[in-house]
């Protein structure tokens, strides 16, 4: 009759629950029992009269198990009731609990039985005399009526605990989708962490190296060496403070911040490096149009790790870059270096996770990146694509 084990919605009943369901149990069966039935099992049938107080006592006792047999315990309340006046209250209260879990074929069941145990007690009691027909009568209002509130709380019972249900997993897809965002937020971070520092602290490293390794420097070129070491930890200490500033600031507080780098950046960003000593060979055959944000940004970050990866493994090497690409074609960009030849002593530690966050930029913009080395050089090789 529905889809919702019954046992699922059924409610923890406390104890004043308990107690005033078993008062009302009770005060049925006094005023079924007492109403001249008693009496006159006392002075003309007394073995009935301890029977049906027995019968009483036992459909009662049956009735605390209702919630763990229900079937049976309706069942087995209705025969007891059939010559117990006093098992009233306990079959009513039996039949009612039945009628929550609003299962057809138990309803039908037990309606039948009761039917059954109606038309015993209207034979077998001879105080009914010509009564019997209206007890018939008024018994058939009064069993629909006690599945009737029994379905209708089973189905409140339903609805609340549907309710509750839906609530609770809508909170814990909200608390998913949350813990998603956190972190694809913390991965973002991450990247951008990786992107941002490990370009200036491998120059700061390797001018740092120098200055330690070589002890003929002549003053100027320890001036220049130091002044690139000052200029480019002051740049990791600026952009780690604008990094953090993510986490810090709402989603609709970030007008402030300083713009995200863009293919118009590159320039500056290989000016910079040859500033620092390395030599760094760029063609720009990129169309004039200027590529989506995004595309762009991804481009720059290609370049700013290729000359990272430079300056750890190959420091001395020429870094070729090729950029080329217009509307509609995408945009390609190679670099390629040398590979190095000679001690290792001094090279940077590498995270291996530069190329992996690379390439997880480029997957989400559509593009593909992939590196290989050729020979004696490592090639970097990045393809975007550039809508018309």
């Amino acid at each position: 009759m529905n889809e919702v084990d019954p046992a699922a919605y059924q409610p923890l009943l406390r104890w004043w629950s308990q107690l005033w369901r078993y008062v009302l149990a009770v005060l049925i069966s006094a005023v079924t029992w007492l109403s001249g039935v008693a009496q006159w099992q006392a002075e003309h049938a007394p073995r009935w009269f301890w029977a049906d107080l027995v019968g009483g006592l036992v459909a009662l006792a049956l009735v605390t198990r209702r919630r763990q047999h229900p079937v049976a315990v309706a069942a087995a309340v209705t025969v007891i009731g059939a010559f117990s006046y006093a098992a009233a209250g306990p079959a009513v209260l039996a039949v009612v609990s039945l009628a929550t879990r609003r299962r057809l074929r138990e309803i039908v069941g037990i309606g039948l039985l009761v039917a059954v145990q109606t038309v015993v007690v209207t034979l077998i009691d001879p105080t009914l005399e010509d009564d019997w027909r209206i007890v018939l009568a008024l018994s058939v209002p009064i069993v629909v009526t006690m599945f009737a509130v029994g379905m209708y709380v089973g189905s409140r019972r339903e609805l609340l605990y549907t309710l509750r249900e839906r609530a609770r997993v809508a909170e814990a897809e909200q608390a998913s989708r949350v813990a998603q965002a956190r972190t694809a937020e913390r991965a973002r971070i991450a990247r951008e962490m990786h992107d941002v520092l490990a370009h200036r602290i491998s120059m700061v490293a390797m001018h740092a190296g120098a200055l330690a390794y070589r002890t003929d420097l002549p003053p100027e070129e320890v001036r220049t060496s130091s002044e690139v070491i000052r200029d480019n930890a002051h740049l990791a200490l600026t952009d780690l403070r604008e990094v953090l500033g993510i986490l810090r600031a709402d989603e609709d507080a970030g007008a402030g911040d300083r713009p995200q780098p863009s293919w118009r950046d590159l320039p500056d960003l290989v000016g910079g490096a040859r500033a620092a000593g390395m030599r760094v060979s760029l063609t720009d055959d990129l169309s004039p149009h200027a590529p989506p944000e995004r595309i762009g940004r991804t481009a720059y970050r290609v370049v700013q790790e290729a000359l990272t990866n430079a300056h750890k493994h190959a420091p001395d090497t020429m870094l070729s870059v090729v950029m080329r690409g217009e509307p509609g074609d995408g945009i390609v960009i190679e670099a390629r270096n040398p590979l190095r030849v000679g001690s290792t002593q001094d090279r940077l530690p590498t995270s291996g996770l530069g190329l992996v966050g690379l390439s997880e930029r480029a997957d989400l913009v559509g593009g593909t990146l992939s590196h290989r080395v050729t020979g004696d050089e490592f090639v970097l090789t990045l393809v975007l694509p550039w809508p018309a």
